[in-house]
């Protein structure tokens, strides 16, 4: 089957611009019907179904009921601060996400204005002219014009052979979109777009299919669903204690009880997860590393096995043929005049093995080469198209095109592939395939990659397909001689393999090349300094349980193909590695999607690996994935420090909430003050935490163990131990006040007096569990001094502005106020640079955080 679109009998210009923008005008853009932004009205209907709402509804009417119109209008006025903040945060996260939905829009290659263009698959209107390869996804129903194809219709039809396609066959002509070419080039008209072509009667059904929630935030909905219990239960209790035990009127019971369970409640939690991955998908898509799926961000974190592809990654992907080599020959291209006659047949029948217009960079450096060296000569068959194709397969590594010739039924053959399985076709004797495992070997150590070139002739019935020899072994050849091309290695990858070992994470090359080859590139850039490599027929040899144990010593894995990449993925994750693998043809899909992060070759790959992918590459170099793993690890951690803080500000508002029950004294914390600090604690997590820089040693600690959950009683053992002991601090303070004489109004104005400034402290304390509160990073973090100054502000208000102060219950701030609220936070922050202290140890011994 061809590789590249015959020519048409009748020119295919296609659409022109104008003709394009008007067409699109008319019918719209190419999309199916998919998810649009969620709505005002649906954020402010989701806020008034929430249950801290609910409660901040039951907590007004109370007051309303008692007479406290001023409360009642503060919480009911809050109702309006909540809608804003959750709009605000809403808008933010959909502009993320809105971004990389355009960044990872499918993208399609028609003829306009008589030239192939690439352009958004939303752009593709009726008439325009697809230009059709192996591995594309196809943008709208069309046509076949010209070309033979071979299409994966599964998607529409559950079939998963693929369907032969030819222009002259009504039936087979027809395309639909999402369908996917796996083999062949063609080229069709588009007869039918967006919800009109075939796909479109099932869009609605893909429309309403929500993406299932990540391991993460379905852990942090089991949490608050057990807090949520946690709440109901303990309010429950608070408000029967409070009026039975208490003798307290039933309903200051009721907003006592209310206090504890909005202070209970940690409704950031989910906020923290949606918004941090949000952003932090947008983030990585500024490195050039676009996320398909949110939950990779999760992953990225914890990755401790990169499986990569030489070419393109680790190299430059800029092939030139760098040296030929006879059986009795050699001939370096560097400082070379002229090529000698001896080699002209090698490069001709290498030019007549590859496609005239080719996609792969390999090819490509081939027919320059040819063009370059044998232009003028009668060596060059410039259009000259073959009759039939064996492609290459896992069976053979290597290819042949057979041509017609002036001779009735003979045909000449070209062939080139690995070295190997184009000496294994020549069917030679050992002494020669000796001499040429020798030749290899030494172009190989040089970092070269080496093809073999050969030609044959066979006499057949022309045009007769039936009649062609089932495989290329069936056939003669005569082994012509050896190409080697150079593919630089690209500058920075040495530096990103060097953060890579620092960081713990091991780098696996896998590699269809040469062993030698591939041992000289891994030298080059310094990617092991373990020789041995594992070739794909070793692999084959070998039980799971043998191939495990050896994938533990070996980092370059050599001749391999898709399955065998597949496998060495599933035994890797099975070895207890999380495991990121790269790829950019048909058959890595399997391999990707079997990777706990898949990342695909955006510049190369073909559609069916970029859909497979967890992320996708726009510029295909080594070091933007080791730049998204940095960026997934400050994602990770901002998660962790924003969570352990949460917990820590709730045991305190916890505390202060229910104590005054048990202890028979007056409410410290209504309603009101839950809903002032509620007012802090929200920004502090969504911005103040996902704008917090990465640590300095952020790639040089191991990685996190996949399971290790941000919600673990482990992790949330010290920020709640923290809270608690500012929570008996200012309990104790309140005990002292009482025992002073102080009243409850004066005793509440300097618990609250303290609190909100903890707020502050606690935020410090877990930007750096490592660094004392007071002490700033090297990387200032944006967003902390606007909170801080919000804190001072706030707190000023409510201690000077006397209707403000009435509202909440406070004393004038005096200066023996001023003094207690000094004092108390002296003492909390003491109790926490103790806690950091005596953590000291178990953070060194348990390096990721």
């Amino acid at each position: 089957m061809p590789d590249r679109p015959p020519a048409a009998a009748t020119p295919l210009p296609g659409l022109s611009s104008r003709e394009a923008a008007e067409l699109l005008a008319r019918d719209g853009p190419n999309q199916l019907p998919g998810s649009t932004p969620k709505s005002t009205a649906a954020i402010v209907r989701e806020v008034l179904t929430e249950p801290m709402f609910l409660m901040l509804l039951a907590a007004g009417g109370i007051y309303l009921t008692l007479g406290d119109r001023g409360e009642a209008l503060f919480l009911l006025g809050f109702v309006f601060v909540v809608i804003g903040i959750t709009l605000v945060q809403e808008r933010r996260t959909q502009r993320a996400l809105e971004s990389l939905r355009d960044l990872s829009a499918p993208r399609a290659l028609v003829l306009r204005d008589g030239a192939e263009q690439h352009i958004a698959g939303r752009d593709v209107v009726c008439g325009d002219v697809l230009v059709l390869h192996e591995g594309d996804r196809i943008a709208a129903d069309a046509l076949l014009l010209d070309g033979q194809l071979e299409v994966d219709e599964s998607l529409l039809t559950g079939e998963s052979v693929p369907v032969a396609k030819l222009p002259d066959d009504a039936s087979g002509q027809r395309l639909y979109a999402s369908t996917v070419v796996t083999r062949g080039v063609g080229l069709a008209r588009v007869c039918a777009t967006a919800g009109r072509t075939a796909v479109g009667s099932i869009g609605a059904d893909l429309a309403a299919t929500e993406a299932p929630p990540s391991p993460l935030q379905q852990r942090s909905r089991r949490l608050v669903r057990a807090l949520g219990a946690l709440a109901l239960v303990l309010a429950t209790a608070q408000v029967l204690l409070g009026w039975w035990w208490n003798g307290r009127p039933l309903l200051d019971s009721l907003l006592s009880g209310i206090a504890l369970a909005m202070a209970l409640l940690p409704e950031e939690i989910p906020v923290i997860l949606t918004v941090f991955l949000a952003l932090g998908a947008w983030r990585i898509a500024q490195l050039k590393v676009l996320t398909r799926r949110i939950t990779a961000v999760e992953t990225l974190g914890a990755i401790t096995v990169l499986a990569v592809d030489k070419t393109g990654t680790l190299t430059q992907n800029r092939m030139a043929v760098a040296e030929l080599a006879t059986p009795a020959l050699h001939w370096r291209a560097e400082g070379a005049g002229e090529l000698p006659e001896d080699f002209h047949r090698l490069v001709e029948f290498a030019m007549l093995a590859t496609p005239g217009d080719p996609f792969d960079p390999m090819e490509k450096a081939i027919q320059q080469f040819g063009h370059d060296w044998l232009r003028g000569t009668e060596h060059m068959h410039d259009g000259r198209e073959p009759v039939f194709e064996y492609a290459l397969s896992g069976e053979i590594l290597a290819m042949t095109r057979v041509y017609a010739t002036s001779a009735p039924y003979r045909h000449l053959l070209a062939t080139k592939g690995a070295p190997e399985a184009v000496a294994d076709l020549c069917h030679l004797d050992e002494a020669r395939r000796t001499a040429i495992r020798a030749q290899v070997e030494a172009l190989a150590e040089s970092g070269l990659r080496v093809l073999a070139v050969a030609r044959g002739h066979w006499a057949g019935a022309s045009g007769q397909a039936l009649a062609w020899p089932p495989s290329q072994h069936d056939f003669d050849f005569e082994f012509l001689g050896l190409l080697a091309l150079a593919d630089p290695p690209r500058p920075e990858v040495p530096e990103a393999l060097a953060q890579c070992r620092s960081a713990g994470v091991r780098v696996v090359m896998m590699t269809g090349d040469h062993p030698a080859t591939a041992r000289a590139i891994a030298r080059q850039v310094g990617l092991s300094d373990r020789p041995e490599a594992l070739t794909g027929d070793e692999l084959q040899a070998l039980d799971d349980t043998t191939l495990r144990e050896r994938l533990r010593r070996v980092d370059l894995c050599a001749r391999l193909k898709p399955a065998h990449k597949l496998r060495l993925v599933q035994l890797l994750r099975a070895d207890g590695a999380v495991v990121a693998m790269t790829g950019d043809g048909v058959n890595d899909a399997p391999a990707l999607k079997a990777a706990d992060v898949g990342i695909a070759m955006g510049e190369r790959g073909t559609d069916v690996a970029r859909e497979a992918a967890a992320l996708v590459l726009l510029k295909d170099s080594f070091a933007h994935i080791v730049a998204a793993i940095r960026q997934g690890r400050r994602i990770d951690d901002n998660v962790r420090k924003a969570t352990r803080f949460v917990f820590a500000v709730h045991m305190p508002v916890v505390a202060l909430a229910l104590a005054p029950t048990l202890l028979h004294w007056p409410a410290l914390l209504l309603p009101v003050h839950i809903v002032l600090l509620e007012l802090l604690i929200d920004p502090a997590c969504s911005i103040v935490f996902e704008a917090e820089p990465e640590a300095a040693d952020i790639m040089r600690r191991p990685a996190r163990p996949v399971d290790d959950s941000p919600f673990a009683p482990g992790a949330l053992l010290l920020p709640m131990v923290q809270g608690l002991g500012i929570a008996a601090v200012l309990l104790a303070a309140q005990a002292w006040l009482q025992a002073q004489g102080w009243s409850v109004a004066q005793g509440r104005a300097v618990v609250l007096g303290a609190l909100v400034p903890c707020v502050l402290l606690l935020i410090l304390a877990h930007r750096d569990p490592a660094q004392p509160p007071w002490r700033r990073g090297p990387t200032p973090n944006p967003w902390l001094l606007p909170m801080a100054a919000a804190m001072g502000l706030l707190l000023a208000a409510v201690l000077i502005l006397p209707g403000l102060r009435q509202l909440m219950g406070l004393a004038g701030a005096g200066l023996p106020t001023l003094a207690a609220v000094a004092a108390v936070l002296a003492l909390c922050l003491a109790w926490l640079e103790l806690l950091r202290l005596a953590a000291r140890r178990r953070v060194r011994a348990r390096p990721w955080r």
